[in-house]
């Protein structure tokens, strides 16, 4: 580690060196690209400073052992017990900041809610997912916006997909996908019985031009009149659009607009998202078989998550975490599980490394 972390000094120097040549301050673009790497590096070269001025700390309280005086001599050895255990805590946020950095982090998300067992109940406890989700991004500023939705007529969804648009929202909610179940006594059970139901979740990270590329001859484009619940007409123009990807077989619709040109953008989001997240799979399935270990599987039969209303209880299985605040956490009160998610996954990560 300690090797790593000379490098990355040096690159850090000469990163200041460079910025302070006129060649680079006249070029824009390099000086643009090279200003990125040198903000990027700060916090763990600041990292760095601070681990240094600890180990030349301990080295010289060490030193204080070798003296005469026995008051000092304890002193000192109750101050070495405090810097070795800061010692430790900076080496293992040093190990995470080292850790590489998953290029999706940064992007925004395409998210996919739909009902699974359960029936009615299911969609209900979709549309609360749903709505736990936006009071999250809310709380974190970024912008909510409905692709397409399947509603029910007691207020459920069978379907949603939105598009989460933020700095980092992929970072914070990437491990959101999967079954998430939840019991609760259903208002139309009259004998006051518990119901479990389920909802699966799926978090894309939403995919540029130039992470995926798309041949417009692979693609079949359909435009139909949109409609609302149980058949009802909503527009009589053609403005719904439905988007198959012929190679793969996805497809993707958009009616939430009254415009074609918006609702094919917005399918055109989402089928981009898709074929994303299939194309990272693989190659992440790729480097799993190499090296013959997995964090988790990925896999979206997994049951992640069990809402227990009855006790107020949320409890993530992936962690072994158990909140008893559903409500908060139903309120977008999610950071704590998310905090103790992603803890969970470096740690793996670093295990790996």
């Amino acid at each position: 580690m300690i090797n790593k972390l000379r490098v990355l000094e040096e690159k850090y120097e000469d990163l200041n060196r460079i910025l302070v040549d006129p060649k680079v301050l006249a070029a824009q673009s390099d000086f643009h690209k090279y200003s990125k790497e040198y903000s990027e590096l700060q916090p763990i070269v600041g990292k760095i400073a601070e681990y240094r001025k600890l180990l030349a700390d301990l080295e010289n309280t060490e030193g204080l052992l070798s003296g005469g005086d026995a008051d000092i001599k304890e002193l000192a050895k109750a101050e070495i017990e405090d810097l070795k255990k800061r010692r430790s805590a900076l080496e293992e946020e040093l190990k995470l900041m080292l850790l590489p950095a998953d290029p999706r982090d940064a992007k925004s998300v395409i998210l996919e809610i739909r009902a699974g067992t359960g029936g009615e109940e299911a969609a209900l406890f979709g549309a609360s997912l749903l709505r736990m989700y936006t009071k999250y991004a809310e709380s974190k500023r970024w912008k909510v916006e409905l692709i397409s939705m399947n509603a029910t007529g007691l207020g459920g969804l069978k379907e949603v997909v939105a598009s989460i648009e933020g700095k980092g929202a992929y970072s914070r909610m990437k491990y959101e996908s999967g079954v998430h179940r939840v019991q609760r006594v259903p208002s139309t059970e009259a004998s006051g019985r518990i119901h479990t139901s389920a909802a699966t979740v799926a978090v894309l990270p939403e995919a540029e031009d130039v992470d995926i590329r798309i041949d417009a001859k692979d693609l079949r484009i359909d435009t139909f009149c949109s409609s609302g619940a149980g058949g009802q007409s909503v527009n009589t123009t053609y403005s719904a659009v439905r988007i198959v990807h012929i190679p793969t077989g996805v497809t993707v619709q958009c009616q939430d607009e009254r415009s074609q040109t918006k609702n094919k953008d917005k399918a055109m989001k989402v089928l981009r998202a898709r074929l994303y997240e299939i194309e990272t799979g693989e190659k992440e399935k790729e480097r799993a078989e190499a090296r013959k270990s997995q964090v988790g599987s990925g896999d979206r039969s997994e049951r992640i998550r069990t809402y227990n209303f009855p006790q107020n209880r949320i409890t993530d299985h992936r962690t072994g975490l158990t909140l008893h605040k559903l409500e908060q956490v139903l309120e977008g009160a999610m950071d704590e599980m998310i905090d103790n998610l992603t803890t969970h996954f470096n740690a793996q990560r670093l295990k790996e490394l």
